[in-house]
């Protein structure tokens, strides 16, 4: 009975401990530092990176590579003002010619990737591509990564320490088990993806871009998830509430535009 009830104590003094606070003031769960998950975010995109160029995904029109990258150092350029610790960032986008997926994502460290089915299917606006583009970059600045991989992380030793404490005969798990208890955390992902939501159109306002286009954006989500959510909106709030939340923070996010555009950062494009 000791080694169980010291085995818990100090699963509580762990999670304790390693509670942190996000931009918007959640509380947030940090077993994995951000560093150690920047380190770990470069490794796999640059081996994300290197399979697509193998199978020539990554987009070679000159064009629509200067779109992405213009708009995202457009935000990054006001990232880094507002948030002073990610100057040092390895920014980088990769554009990925893939016209059936409708998705971006970003790892941490600043490594975002866009689809071209995302960009194309919704006909996106460059002001409707930069809250994408902020969006992913919120995720970076909030440290969801660190946080998610925090949440597998506590999912397994809390798991195994109830197995511990209720004399189960098998207390590892496998990796499908991990999985199916990381399905429990879709609340908190959605969370997450709000509070990347309120950092994004705040990047995006303060970057040039009209907040509007963040309502115009869900609209056109809303009419392509018609067959069935693509994979973007997978962890995602419900399009019509994401509006709704949106349109209410239009008026306030619009002070926040200069009157003219600011400057580019350099965000390497991923070759």
């Amino acid at each position: 009975m000791s080694i169980k009830r010291n085995l818990i104590l100090l699963l509580s003094a762990v999670l304790v401990i390693a509670c942190t606070t996000s931009p918007t003031g959640r509380s947030q769960l940090m077993l994995i530092s951000p560093k150690t998950a920047i380190v770990e975010s470069e490794k796999a995109y640059m081996n994300t990176v290197g399979a697509l160029s193998k199978e020539n995904k990554l987009v070679r029109d000159s064009a629509v590579n200067q779109r992405v990258q213009e708009i995202t150092g457009r935000l990054v350029a006001v990232a880094v003002k507002q948030y002073p610790e990610s100057k040092n960032w390895k920014w980088s986008v990769a554009v990925i010619d893939d016209p059936k997926t409708v998705n971006a994502w970003a790892m941490a460290g600043g490594r975002m990737a866009v689809y071209t089915g995302l960009i194309d299917q919704l006909n996106l606006t460059d002001a409707e591509l930069a809250q994408i583009m902020g969006h992913e970059i919120a995720h970076a600045l909030a440290n969801h990564t660190a946080e998610q991989m925090s949440v597998a992380i506590a999912t397994q030793l809390g798991v195994s320490a109830v197995g511990i404490a209720t004399d189960a005969s098998d207390s590892t798990l496998t990796a499908g088990a991990i999985a199916a208890q990381l399905a429990v955390q879709l609340p908190n992902s959605r969370t997450a993806e709000s509070e990347a939501d309120r950092i994004g159109i705040e990047l995006a306002a303060r970057a040039g871009y009209d907040p509007q286009a963040a309502v115009t954006l869900w609209q056109k989500m809303e009419k392509v998830s018609g067959n069935g959510p693509p994979q973007f909106l997978s962890t995602h709030p419900a399009p019509g509430n994401r509006q709704q939340t949106l349109r209410q923070l239009v008026p306030q996010m619009r002070q926040l535009q200069p009157p003219s555009p600011g400057p580019v950062a350099p965000v390497e494009l991923a070759r």
